[in-house]
This record gives structure tokens, sequence and C-alpha cells, in this order.
């Protein structure tokens, strides 16, 4: 058998976008620092790679207000997704429900007590018209109660791993003894699979406007309708809160998830919020290094019925890097030296590391893209032979 303890590099470096890098010196790129933001809390990602371009506080639990129905309407989808709800099913309006439209301060949609309300009223009715009373009554068809939903939300954010949220309602609106909680990385976590999980239902955070009993309610995120580029998502706000808003926006191929908490009035957060997406989009790309099941290299197999073996990624790979630096970045691939059949098929044979400058943008694992049989004695005994050579030279 073949002593497998050496390492070597495959330097011939890639140029990520026609599979090889050619290897420069890496300029500096000249970034500005981040615009300063009038925010409590604030955070900045790309939504496809999910890096953290500008953060403050981000890990701070702070009150969400209505941003909480973003997690509301995505139990919501997953339960149509699931088949436990439709978008023709009635909801029949509860007092609980109902009262939120008539005794309270906070956003409504209308409804009426002991109507029946479809399911799809209703989700336009929390994320257009945010309602309170519209959130209310689909936690309670879900869930029987809206106590038992904000232990379904609890558990979704455990399993999402939204550390720094705690849901004690389906709405949002603060009480002195019912209030939820909610970081901004924790916000474009759900924000994040929102747009990821329920691609057919995103683009309900960008209708403009939604009439339900003969009232037409505009949607209160006014980026809609300042930013081209802007999509969703969802504001809130209340006396403890400040106002807050997640918004979602895409320009050239690239997409921004911006979280803005705790600012001191409706004009605050949309330009909190358009100087983060600015800053993103100016300054920063989303960039593709690798195709799904890209080769990378080919390299000598010894003792096989192949002479090669194929080296790739299984997936696609995305990066944040500085805008106009692509060119500049250097891939190698790691794998040992002398490598030996028999192969299998996706077997992990090393990793690629892929830098701009020194730091390292990118580290995954190599697999085998096909497998190598192990050869017969004839060739083992030739392939030895020729290592005892290439060895004593």
């Amino acid at each position: 058998m073949l002593v497998k303890n050496m390492r070597s590099l495959f330097s011939a470096l890639l140029l990520i976008s026609s599979f090889f890098l050619s290897q420069l010196t890496v300029a500096q790129a000249i970034i500005p620092r981040a615009p300063d933001i009038a925010a409590t809390s604030y955070i900045l990602i790309d939504a496809t790679t999910g890096h953290v371009i500008v953060e403050e506080n981000a890990d701070e639990p702070l009150p969400p207000a209505s941003l909480t129905k973003i997690m509301t309407a995505y139990i919501a989808v997953e339960e149509i997704i699931n088949g436990n709800l439709a978008l023709d099913d009635l909801v029949h309006v509860s007092e609980k429900a109902w009262r939120h439209a008539c005794c309270t301060d906070g956003s409504k949609m209308w409804i009426e007590v002991g109507t029946d309300v479809r399911v799809e009223d209703l989700l336009r009715g929390i994320i257009i018209s945010s309602g309170n009373d519209a959130s209310v009554a689909i936690a309670e068809h879900i869930a029987g109660s809206e106590d038992a939903f904000a232990d379904m939300m609890n558990q979704y954010a455990e399993v999402m791993g939204m550390e720094s949220s705690f849901f004690m309602n389906s709405h949002g609106y603060d009480t002195e003894e019912y209030y939820n909680t909610m970081s901004a990385r924790d916000l474009t976590t759900i924000a994040r699979a929102t747009i990821q999980d329920h691609p057919d239902f995103y683009p309900l955070y960008s209708e403009r406007e939604f009439t339900y009993n003969n009232i037409r309610q505009t949607n209160y995120n006014k980026l809609l309708f300042r930013d081209r580029n802007v999509d969703g998502m969802k504001t809130g706000s209340t006396d403890v809160a400040g106002w807050c808003l997640v918004a979602s926006a895409e320009r050239d191929g690239m997409r921004l998830i911006s979280v803005v908490m705790g600012t001191a009035n409706d004009e605050a957060r949309m330009v909190e919020s358009q100087k983060l997406l600015t800053y993103g989009f100016r300054y920063f790309e989303t960039h593709k290094l690798y195709d799904a099941n890209q080769v990378l290299a080919s390299v000598p197999v010894y003792a096989g019925e192949s002479d090669t073996v194929d080296l790739g990624i299984e997936e696609e790979v995305y990066i944040t890097i500085p805008r106009g630096q692509a060119e500049e970045m250097t891939a190698a691939v790691d794998v040992d030296q002398l490598i030996e059949a028999p192969i299998t098929d996706r077997q992990r044979m090393g990793v690629v590391n892929v830098n701009l400058g020194d730091e390292l943008l990118f580290s995954g694992d190599v697999v085998a893209m096909n497998a190598v049989a192990e050869g017969g004695m004839i060739k083992r005994f030739v392939d030895w032979v020729g290592l005892m050579f290439s060895e004593a030279q």
C-alpha cells in the first residue's frame, strides 16, 4: 500500500469566473467607513451569503414591535407549504382578535368579530396592513390560542438559531406584561429565511396597498415608493421599540437585507435604512466562486484503473467581496500528494482555500468527482515501480 503522509498545494491559481485565477498583487480596495446610523441597533447583510457588511449592537434583544409579524407570516406560510393550511381556508374572527381592531391604538386590518376571513386576506393584512387583529386571528386558527402560537414562534426561533428572540404574542404590540424581544441579527435570519424558503410568497411584501372591508390601506414601508430596488419587507413602531424597519433590496444580482431598530421617527427609519443599502450596493458585490460540481483540478492516482481523478466542489459557492476585486483573488487546492485507489465517488480529498490578500474568503471541501477502482495486479506493480523511480530521483 502506498503511504499518504505528504501534502501538496495545487497552486495554479483559479480565475474564479473562468475556473482559474491568475496570480495578481492585491491592490487594497479603498472603501470608506460605514455611514453613521442614528439607531439603537442595526445591521446590513448580503442575503445570498449571509456576510455581515455593517453592524452595531446587532445581538442586543430589543422590542421589535410589528417586525414580530415577519415570524408570524413565516409560520403561516410554512403551514400552507406543509398542507395544514390553504389560502382559501376560512378563519373565524374571535372577539380577542377583533378587539385589536376596535380597542387598541395598534395597526389593524379592520376584520369584524364573528366573520370568516380567507387565509390569503389575513396574510395580506399581516404583511401589508400590519394588522394586529389579523395576526391574532391566524395565530388562533393555527395553534388554537395565541399563547400556543407564541410557543410555536419560540420553537421556530430556536431551530433557526435566533438566540436573542423571545415571543409572547403574534403581533408585537407592547404591554406591561406582554412584550417580545428580537435582535437585529435575528431579524436578518427570519427575513433571509422568508426570502429563500418562500419565494412564491415573498412578493406579498412588495405590494403597496391592500383593500379589505372597503378600507384601502397603504403599505407602511415607504421605501417601496422611494427606491426601485427595494421590494420588501416590514415596519414596526411602538413607544418602547421606537421606529424600526427591515428592508430588502436587489440590484445587479445582489440582494441586501438591512435592519434598523429604535430610530426617532418614520422618516428616520427610511433614511437610515437607505444609507445602509446604498453603502452596501456601492462598495460590495456578491460574487459566484464556483458552480455546483465544478472541476477544480485533475490529479494523478496510483494503483487505479484510471491514472487521474477529477477534484471539485459539490455545491454552488458565493462570497461577498469589495466591488471590483474579483480578479485579484487567489485559490489553492490542498490535497494529499500521493493519492491511491480505490476512491469512492464524492470522497473528501482535501480543501480549497480562496484568499483576497491576507484575508481568507472561503475554505471548503474538495471531493472526488468520480470513483476510481483499484487497478489489477500488473497495474499496481507498474505504478509502484514508477513511484520508486520518481522518489529515487
